[in-house]
């Protein structure tokens, strides 16, 4: 197992205003001069004795020690935030840790399990590893924006709370060129929300393709039927959301024959010239021909909710009968299914 895994700051899901400028340091300092820290100190007001002071306290200084940079410490990058990627997810951040509040005990359950597949594909070192703590190795951090190349390590627990659960990042050890130091406030708060991002765009990146996933086993399943409109009129009903259906029936129409001369999404539109296949292909799915009797025809559908309606018009746009709409069912159930067991390949070409 590697001891240290490097990351480059840029490859992340992350975004971050630098301005144009031709060294790290410059990008992290403003660019005007720092003569004012040349300013002589405050002097107190001498009034004429005659005088009447009038006073404002909306313009009053607070009073307090401040603790931060001045002059070319001052880092005028904009704070890191951290990505809300995860549906329903509190993110809290105190003291430079961060802490990813969510409602359901499943849903940390798989988040950790993200952060495990994590730290196997970027083979990141572990030093402890329990079921709901952990303590990484060295990882290295590498940004254009920084003049040294800095070494982190994290600890990451699974949280409850009353009816919360969490899980939260803490930076432990820190690295500047390869000496352990102590860290800042501002860096510990910075590479805590850069680990975090880096856990919650992996969660992204899953939720994405599970999703991904379903809607392909969704596009396979579209029962087509006969059915009426509203006025009683024969139509045809693809049981899948218009969006679904839309993009699937762009694929089948070349398919039995029908090439795909002009459409238009947001009206539901397509006009198609019929060509009818030889009597090899009728054979091998297994349906009669399709009753088309002219060359140009258009096909209107219709948002239905879970459910899309097709209507076909002749070239005239006079609604063709119910036979001849009856005979587009079988076919185009068919070319779901074969198109189903076709390669992806295959399906690019047609």
């Amino acid at each position: 197992m590697k001891v240290n895994t490097r990351f480059v700051v840029g490859s992340l899901m992350i975004a971050v205003l630098s301005a144009c400028s031709s060294s790290p340091t410059e990008r992290r300092q403003a660019k005007q001069d720092f003569k004012y820290l040349e300013t002589p100190p405050l002097k107190e007001w001498q009034q004429p004795a005659e005088a009447k002071p009038e006073f404002y306290p909306q313009y009053d200084i607070p009073k307090g020690e401040y603790v931060g940079g001045i002059g070319k410490d001052v880092d005028i990058r904009p704070p890191q935030q951290v990505l809300e990627l995860i549906p329903g997810a509190r993110i809290e951040e105190l003291k430079g840790e961060v802490t990813v509040w969510l409602v359901k005990k499943e849903d940390v359950d798989k988040l950790w399990q993200t952060v495990l597949t994590l730290i196997e594909k970027r083979d990141i070192g572990l030093i402890t590893q329990n079921d709901s703590e952990l303590e990484t190795n060295w990882l290295k951090w590498n940004s254009e924006d920084e003049d040294h190349e800095f070494g982190a390590r994290y600890k990451i627990v699974k949280l409850k709370q009353n009816n919360s659960f969490g899980f939260q990042i803490s930076l432990i050890d820190w690295q500047v060129d390869g000496k352990t130091m102590d860290v800042t406030q501002a860096n510990k708060a910075r590479y805590n929300i850069l680990m975090t991002n880096l856990v919650t765009s992996a969660y992204d990146e899953q939720l994405r393709e599970e999703a991904r996933i379903r809607a392909e086993e969704l596009v396979k399943r579209i029962p087509i039927s006969m059915g009426l409109d509203r006025s009683g009129l024969p139509i045809i009903i693809a049981r899948a959301p218009y969006n679904i259906f839309w993009e699937r029936l762009g694929e089948l129409l070349p398919m039995m024959g029908l090439t795909i001369e002009d459409r238009n999404r947001s009206q539901g539109t397509i006009e198609v010239k019929y060509k009818e296949p030889d009597d090899e292909f009728w054979e091998e799915i297994g349906t009669k021909p399709l009753s088309f009797e002219g060359r140009t025809y258009n096909l209107l559908l219709g948002d239905l909710g879970n459910r899309t309606s097709i209507n076909v018009t002749d070239a005239g746009g006079k609604p063709v009968d119910e036979a001849t709409l009856d005979s587009v069912v079988p076919v185009l159930a068919a070319m779901i299914e074969k198109s189903n067991k076709m390669p992806k390949e295959e399906k690019s070409e047609e």
